[in-house]
């Protein structure tokens, strides 16, 4: 990437909206300079482009801490290029002119991540099953995407730093900035630890459209997202669609049937978009290479009556509790031969399952389980 490609991206980021789809498309068909020189002549561009100076651009993002990534870096990750074949939603798409990051994770180093996202509005099942998930995740190597925000995107971010994980907040705001406020703490944790990336130059607000855009970056970036609560209109659910669109894994956490705010989830998980996951294990078998992580299939404890034949749980059956029973009266309960009930209830006293009482046979406690 030369240099006056780099800052024609710079001018392009500042002045045209994140996930401008026919800008974006502009400037991979004709190059970036070309639609710089193009878009400086248009007037409703006009205040954008006054006093603009992308050189002092990078060099007060640098003094910040910031870097500028471009398509042609080694940084740059590949998968973004998935934008240019997957079709817009609400004309939020297409690949950036550049993104930029805080913090030493790099973008590249991002294969195999999982976002996590769902409602700002989360319950307390909720943020502990998006801590859990994340947590799982770290402790398998992998990073943790998600956008910063109240509710299940902070749980995200603190599961994976509780476990020592990586943890990528893609914001909607300008990454030299926090947004929320309240955030400000786990934002510069993960501006320290982990990575801080947005599409918004330094110095943007967040705003509604913004959000829009960021989260085609959350999907793009990841291998695969996971909802976890999202009420019908959850923003979340754009996360979602973008993941769908772009062939990215996606999984949903199923919440209480009552519960609104897992309503949009459960719409993915019965529509068929979304595969069931409950844990962390569940995700790491979607998201891995065939044969691993793969989760056993949950099973109760075996008791003794599951190593009987259909035979010795007929003579159990015909047991009683309390005061004991000859053969011959088991046998007639039973609807069986003497001989093969004897040769049962031998099977049971050898499993504790029946015992001695005077001439006849009884249940044992462990029977009564």
């Amino acid at each position: 990437m030369s240099t006056d490609d780099r800052l024609a991206r710079v001018a392009l980021s500042c002045a045209i909206e994140p996930g401008e789809d026919r800008m974006l498309t502009l400037v991979g068909e004709l190059g970036a300079g070309a639609v710089h020189e193009r878009l400086r002549g248009e007037e409703s561009l006009l205040p954008r482009f006054h006093g603009l100076d992308p050189e002092r651009v990078l060099a007060d993002a640098n003094r910040v801490g910031l870097r500028f990534v471009v398509p042609g870096d080694e940084e740059w990750p590949p998968v973004l290029g998935d934008l240019t074949t997957a079709p817009a939603l609400q004309r939020r798409g297409g690949v950036p002119v550049g993104l930029w990051v805080r913090g030493p994770v790099r973008l590249d180093q991002l294969g195999g991540s999982v976002a996590v996202v769902g409602s700002r509005s989360a319950t307390t099942y909720g943020a502990d099953v998006a801590a859990g998930i994340a947590a799982d995740l770290a402790a398998a190597g992998r990073t943790t995407v998600s956008g910063g925000a109240f509710g299940i995107d902070q749980a995200a971010h603190r599961g994976a730093v509780a476990a020592g994980g990586p943890t990528v907040a893609v914001l909607a705001c300008g990454a030299d900035r926090v947004y929320p406020e309240a955030h400000r703490r786990m934002i510069e944790h993960l501006a320290a630890e982990g990575a801080v990336v947005s599409e918004t130059p330094p110095g943007g607000a967040p705003m509604r459209i913004r959000f829009l855009a960021r989260n085609r970056l959350i999907a793009t970036l990841s291998s695969g997202t996971v909802v976890v609560e999202a009420a019908v209109r959850s923003g979340a659910l754009n996360t979602a669609n973008w993941a769908g669109r772009l062939n990215r894994h996606l999984m949903g956490v199923p919440g209480p049937v009552t519960s609104a705010s897992s309503q949009g989830v459960h719409q993915l998980v019965r529509t068929g978009a979304a595969t069931l996951v409950t844990s962390g294990e569940d995700v790491l078998e979607v998201v891995a290479a065939a044969g691993e992580h793969l989760v056993a299939e949950p099973r109760a404890p075996e008791r003794r009556r599951d190593r009987l034949s259909h035979g010795q749980r007929q003579v159990l059956d015909a047991v009683p509790v309390a005061s004991g029973a000859t053969t011959d009266s088991i046998a007639r309960i039973a609807g069986m031969g003497p001989r093969p009930v004897r040769d049962a209830l031998g099977r049971l006293a050898e499993l504790e399952l029946v015992e001695r009482d005077g001439p006849g046979w009884r249940l044992a406690a462990a029977a009564r389980e």
